[in-house]
Order: structure tokens, then sequence, then C-alpha cells
């Protein structure tokens, strides 16, 4: 099967390259899932565990990107709760070979039904943005109806969705970005806007929660707006600065079949879409990676035709 691999951590996305790879072999509780489509993180390449096992063994060459959307080709011994053929997305796991081939091992636990009108390049757009959202916004974050959230990187693939959620949740949103990203933002139901390049952070006043994607001076500075019992929340590092009198959470997304059966509800009821950008064939993944490369909405990598994977699995 074909894939995109790297070998050399020091490489970065300069690494990446298609290459031929065996078909993966399904574990017990695996599924082999036929890719249509996959998602990427660019920051991946710098993670530990897109370079190790879970017991600290290289694992090069390895295959990034963890979202994907496709069917079911194989199950492995044990697997419940799915069937060949089935239409599927969701996460991969972390230490394994990721998304970005035409097969894949997936634990099954990680992947949920996608009903048929959903199209696979919008559910792979879906799995890390929206579980994050979801998870940093209700989870950690604790936010009710009636609270106020401020949202940093609200038109990015994370914060778009969390800005939905929090709306739909009946909260006060503010939202933040660069200038280009205030309509985007106010058109996805955000209240407020501060351009983080021209306008004063410190200016929103206090807020419940914050969930922040960006880090460094944003994050540190973040922590000053959390009113008494709020939580800042990031995905970005561990804070440095924690609010007076509140929390602050630092987490990393875990994979949540019955949370992404939510969501594809949502998306089915026009709650919440995610943003999606270009869409290009797993060929052009290395230029999608590209440092500094930054383009309106979620990347997704097309690996297979509808055609394509209906026919693989008869």
């Amino acid at each position: 099967m074909q894939a995109i691999t790297v070998h050399d951590r020091d490489a970065g996305a300069g690494g990446l390259a298609l290459s031929e790879l065996p078909y993966p072999r399904a574990a017990e509780n695996d599924a082999i899932v036929r890719v249509h489509a996959a998602g990427f993180t660019r920051g991946e390449l710098a993670w530990p565990a897109t370079w190790i096992d879970r017991a600290g063994r290289d694992r090069t060459p390895t295959v990034p990107g963890h979202e994907l959307s496709g069917v079911v080709a194989e199950l492995g011994y044990g697997t419940t709760g799915i069937t060949v053929g089935q239409r599927v997305f969701g996460l991969t796991d972390w230490a394994r070979n990721g998304s970005l081939a035409e097969y894949t091992a997936v634990e099954a636990r990680n992947l949920a039904p996608l009903p048929a009108d959903v199209d696979h390049i919008v559910a792979a757009a879906l799995p890390i943005s929206g579980l994050t959202a979801w998870q940093g916004l209700f989870d950690h974050g604790r936010l009710t109806a009636g609270q106020t959230v401020l949202i940093h990187g609200a038109a990015g693939g994370v914060g778009s969705i969390a800005v939905q959620l929090a709306r739909e949740a009946g909260t006060r949103v503010i939202a933040t970005g660069r200038a280009r990203d205030r309509e985007t933002a106010l058109g996805l139901g955000a209240e407020a806007f501060v351009d983080l390049e021209a306008d004063r952070l410190e200016d929103t006043g206090k807020v419940d929660v914050v969930f922040d994607v960006i880090g460094g001076d944003i994050l540190d500075r973040s922590a000053g707006l959390v009113r008494a019992g709020g939580t800042l929340v990031t995905i970005a590092a561990p804070p440095t600065v924690t609010p007076e009198d509140g929390r602050a959470v630092f987490f990393v997304v875990e994979p949540d079949r019955a949370r992404l059966t939510d969501l594809t509800q949502w998306l089915r009821d026009g709650r919440v879409k995610p943003i999606v950008g270009e869409v290009r064939p797993l060929a052009e993944t290395p230029a999608a990676f590209a440092p500094g490369r930054r383009s309106p909405g979620k990347t997704i990598i097309r690996i297979a035709s509808a055609e394509t994977t209906e026919a693989s699995t008869r």
C-alpha cells in the first residue's frame, strides 16, 4: 500500500515522502480501515510518540496523521462494535502508524460509526478539533450556560469548533485571532472579537473560562482574565501562570466514541461544522505540512474515492 512516511526526526516536513509499505496487521480488538480522507497536525513531527512506541523503542519509518474517515476492511480477533464494510471515522493511536496511508490499523474503540449522509472529507476534519473543543470547554473548563468564555485562535480548526459548541451551550463567546479572522469568528457565533495584533487583550474583562490553543505570552496573560472560581484551559503547553482563585489545566485530547457520535449528530443538525480548507491528494502531503504554510480551515488529505472504498470491501 502507499503511505506517507518519515525516517528522520531532524528532517521535519522535508523528510516526508510517499512510500510503499506492507498492509497493516490487525491486532486483537483492532480494525483495519481503508482510509478515504485523513487529517493531520503540523506540529506532530515534534511529538515524541511520533518516533517511539509505548515501550520507548524506535518505530521509524513512521506514518503521521491521526484523524481519519473511511470504511472497515478487516477486523482483528475479538473486535466488536463495528462491522466490515461499515463507514467509520475517528482517531488513530498516538504511538502507532497513523492515517496518512491507504490502510491503517486502529483500535475499534477509537472509531465511531459515520452516517451515510456525512461526507468523508468533512468527517476527517472533526475528530481532533471536535473532541479537543468539547473536552476543553466542558470536561476540563466546566463551562455552563450563562457563563462567558474567551476562545483564542477562534478561526482555527479547534477554535472554530469551540466557538460553535460554546454558542450552542448558551454561553457568551469572546473570540481572538488576527484581523482577517474577525468575520469568520463573528459568523460562527462569537459576540465579540479581539484582534491580538491591534487590541489590548486585557480590555476584555474577566471571564469564566479561557480556552487557549496558542500558548506563550498569550497563555501567560490570559491567567489574569479568569475570574475567581474560573478555569484557564490550554492544549499548547503546561501553564506557568495560574489564575488567582482559579484553576489552570493542560490536557491532551482523548478518543471518545460516544462523543464523536454526539458530534456527528450536531453536524447533521447544522449546529456545528468544521471549516475545511485545502483538500489535497496523498502525494501532496509533504507540501501541505510545509513550515509556515497557513490556509483558511483545516487541510484534509483525500486518499481513496468513494467508489474505490466501496469496491475494496466487496
